[in-house]
């Protein structure tokens, strides 16, 4: 049983590795978007909050939860889409706060949730499937990523607001 433990976890440790969500480390004293940077994989997700004028409200005292799409996720949404969202600033702004919502809400307090009001006033659904917590379509990958204002949660997927 023991040597099974064992096995398991070294294959966990190495599944983190091999997916980056091994890269998701802290300091102390970093701000969401310090952890992100820090964390080497949502390059797409600083980009497009800096340039919707958001990097500066991550950055302030909080707390905040977000529900943070990695550069692959990125990869995934349609060229068309993407520059669609980099034209207009307002609809870019509300995608990504859709993937934000007020208070830190810990991986704990997410899998009690069926949905979460979001900062661009919209809800998200949260659902529990097997061992998996879902945001919508997107799995979360890594929970519990702490900043020194919130919690970040890794998800796989970019999450787009109804109706946008």
């Amino acid at each position: 049983m023991t040597k099974l433990i064992a096995v398991l976890a070294v294959t966990a440790i190495v599944l983190s590795i091999a997916t980056g969500t091994a890269t998701a480390r802290t300091r102390a004293d970093a701000n969401i978007v310090q952890t992100a940077v820090a964390a080497g994989q949502f390059k797409t997700l600083v980009k497009l909050l800096t340039r919707a004028g958001l990097a500066g409200a991550l950055q302030k005292a909080g707390p905040y939860t977000v529900f943070a799409p990695t550069d692959a996720a990125f990869s995934k949404v349609p060229k068309k889409t993407l520059n669609a969202l980099l034209r207009n600033k307002a609809k870019l702004k509300a995608v990504l706060l859709y993937h934000v919502v007020s208070g830190k809400v810990t991986a704990a307090d997410v899998a009690k949730l069926s949905t979460a009001k979001t900062l661009s006033g919209k809800s998200v659904r949260i659902r529990l499937s097997g061992m998996n917590v879902f945001v919508n379509s997107a799995k979360v990958t890594k929970a519990d990523v702490t900043a020194t204002n919130g919690v970040i949660h890794v998800i796989n997927r970019v999450l787009i607001p109804p109706a946008l």
